[in-house]
């Protein structure tokens, strides 16, 4: 899925909201202690602090950059994706024909093997993405109750859908149950499509240069497929998404132990100009510690759920989206019924599935 415009404050406060009531409690409570219950040892020097917020902050950066270059990356697979099924769908529209068959077949038998071609395209589409959609091990942004929220408030169709229904209104009902019995069910289709164009070669419908041309365009969307499956199932390295997590909770830890002793300090010396406001100062704290405490957990989550641009999170690169919307210039380009090409998906909350 995709955010089709910017976070609104409202929106991102309610994303952040559980951390942020975690940052004032443990900010409040370390004031407390200090100020009230005259705790003065409980304080760090910035210098140590300020060392391991460097360090997180390269770490987030680093994670961030390797998140957003996968994120990035699955969507030029997908833009290519896009781009290669208009061109099959136009080689099936002008490549079967009866200009080199021996025995020309009817219209209507030409028309039906397109459309045969350009649906099992659009099942190979639909056979990928349910593969992008299905969950590993180590995707956990939607295990997130407030990334959760999101996730059921789309309804995205590869998790309420059965792959086999989807299918079974693609394809005939025998390579319905080739590819039902396959592991890879994309790669079944794409075999099924090249045995196809190869019975067509031989009958002379499908002139040979032009068998050949369309047998390079089946060879891309295997390499397509592949590079997405290798975004699917590797993923960014467990070492320093787990460092990263540790390191800015263990920074946020810190912050308080900081910040309070701090505005006591500068407290302290506003209380012979401006008593009230002096003695008061230090709970200034709590606000601005857990301030600082949002901005680096923020920035760390922002990487974490971009590390899997297939998970179906609100920032993911939007599948389902793409593959109606290539569904849908795919049979128009065959001139199907109205009737028959299904409608746009409609964004969610601004955001594209």
């Amino acid at each position: 899925m995709y955010i089709q415009k910017k976070y609104s404050p409202k929106e991102m406060a309610l994303w952040t909201r559980r951390e942020t009531i975690f940052f004032l409690i443990i900010a409040s409570l370390v004031a407390v202690l200090y100020e009230v219950a005259g705790l003065r040892w409980l304080q760090l020097p910035w210098t140590p602090i300020a060392l391991v917020g460097t360090a997180v902050a390269f770490m987030i950066g680093f994670q961030n950059n390797a998140a957003y270059g996968r994120l990035w990356e699955a969507r030029k697979i997908w833009g290519g994706i896009v781009n290669n099924s208009r061109t099959w769908t136009m080689m099936v529209r002008d490549m079967v024909n009866n200009d080199h068959s021996s025995e020309p077949m009817s219209s209507e038998y030409l028309s039906q093997q397109r459309k045969v071609l350009v649906h099992r395209q659009i099942a190979w589409l639909s056979a990928l993405r349910y593969a992008m959609r299905q969950g590993k091990p180590w995707e956990v942004a939607n295990r997130h109750k407030s990334n959760r929220k999101w996730l059921d408030t789309f309804n995205l169709p590869e998790l309420n859908v059965p792959l086999e229904e989807e299918l079974g209104r693609l394809l005939g009902q025998e390579d319905l149950n080739y590819v039902m019995s396959k592991k890879n069910k994309a790669n079944a289709v794409l075999t099924l499509q090249s045995q196809h164009i190869r019975e067509l070669k031989q009958s002379g419908l499908i002139w040979e240069f032009s068998f050949l041309e369309m047998e390079n365009v089946l060879k891309e969307f295997f390499s397509l497929q592949g590079k997405s499956e290798r975004i699917k199932n590797f993923p960014y390295p467990r070492q320093y998404a787990t460092l990263g997590y540790d390191f800015v909770n263990l920074f946020n830890l810190l912050i308080p132990f900081g910040v309070v002793p701090e505005f006591w300090r500068i407290g302290q010396g506003l209380i012979e100009t401006y008593p009230n406001l002096g003695a008061l100062f230090v709970w200034l704290a709590i606000p601005f510690s857990a301030i600082i405490s949002w901005v680096f957990n923020t920035m760390q989550r922002i990487g974490t759920v971009g590390e899997n641009p297939f998970e179906g999170s609100a920032n993911d690169v939007p599948i389902t989206t793409m593959a109606r919307g290539i569904e849908i210039d795919m049979r128009e380009m065959i001139d199907e019924a109205p009737e028959n090409i299904p409608s746009p998906h409609q964004t969610v909350m601004n955001v594209q599935m």
